[in-house]
């Protein structure tokens, strides 16, 4: 049996200042540091190269030109995104007509992507800087790979769907009560955040009904994972998030942008069951997107 790739093989640490502040207000600084040279990489082993190739959507993280991180989908026939060697990967889509991701592909912009195969449970992020864009697609320089578990990613079979791409409904600051409906009935979201020089994207779930809506903010449950605190962090330093709510259904989406916060304790992390921390996101822009008529409906 082949020995297992390498993980961190350069000499600074994996994680930036504000993770590691994170990791260590929690006591989790020492042990997060081994576990991350071991698993974070700055090329994407074989087995993650495949996974991008099977997908029939990747989730990306982006951020405009006033530092504000957006959450986007891109969707495509399996093998849109593919890897042509260890520290590339190329994403042959575009964003859909409205959405801001189209306006932050060039040349030099970070972004963040994250692959994940909602009916097996696996999940892949991939960091880094964008070093071709076209109207085919951009393709990216790795920065970081690794995965993450399977924790609280909900079972689903999607698949790739010829159809026109969802067009902009609605754009305001705030949130209309279709959208906090969306929000509100949603087991899944994506959140993006960033630094002055990265920007990731991840995954959050949990039952129907775990991200709670009072007016234009937003509060999310931050359940145990896998303690690299990644979007903490990143909020530890720049407190902004971008957030994408997906109806599989139907392919329709709200997308957000607002000032965010880490709620550390107290009787909003108690309200909500399982939480160890929350995430506070007061909303500044809103993106309601939607692939047919039937979502036209109030």
């Amino acid at each position: 049996m082949s020995a297992p790739p390498p993980g961190w093989s350069r000499g600074e640490s994996p994680f930036h200042a504000g993770e590691r502040a994170v990791q260590e207000r929690l006591g989790a600084r020492e042990r997060v540091e081994r576990q991350g040279r071991r698993v974070i990489r700055d090329f994407m082993p074989d087995q993650h190269r495949t996974f991008y190739a099977e997908l029939p959507f990747v989730v990306i993280g982006s951020v405009d030109a006033q530092r504000r991180p957006w959450a986007s989908l891109v969707v495509g026939a399996p093998g849109f995104a593919r890897s042509p060697d260890p520290r590339t990967l190329e994403v042959h889509a575009r964003a859909a007509p409205g959405d801001p991701l189209g306006d932050h592909l060039r040349v030099g912009a970070p972004i963040g992507l994250l692959g994940i195969q909602l009916e097996t449970r696996r999940r892949n992020r991939v960091n880094g800087t964008i070093v071709r864009a076209d109207d085919g697609g951009f393709a990216l320089e790795v920065g970081q790979s690794f995965g993450n578990c399977p924790q609280y990613i909900h079972v689903r079979t999607p698949g790739f769907v010829s159809a026109p791409p969802p067009r902009v409904m609605a754009r305001d600051a705030t949130l209309s009560p279709r959208a906090i409906e969306r929000i509100e009935r949603a087991d899944t979201l994506f959140i993006a955040t960033s630094t002055s020089e990265d920007v990731d994207v991840s995954h959050r779930g949990g039952a129907p009904g775990f991200v709670r809506v009072r007016g234009s903010v937003i509060t999310i449950p931050d359940y145990r994972g896998n303690a690299h605190f990644n979007t903490l962090g990143n909020i530890e330093v720049h407190p902004r998030a971008g957030l994408v709510v997906v109806d599989f259904e139907t392919g329709a989406r709200v997308m957000i942008t607002g000032d965010a916060e880490i709620v550390w304790d107290g009787p909003e992390v108690d309200a909500l069951e399982g939480a160890e921390r929350a995430i506070r996101i007061r909303v500044t822009e809103v993106i309601e997107m939607a692939s047919s008529s039937l979502d036209d409906q109030p």
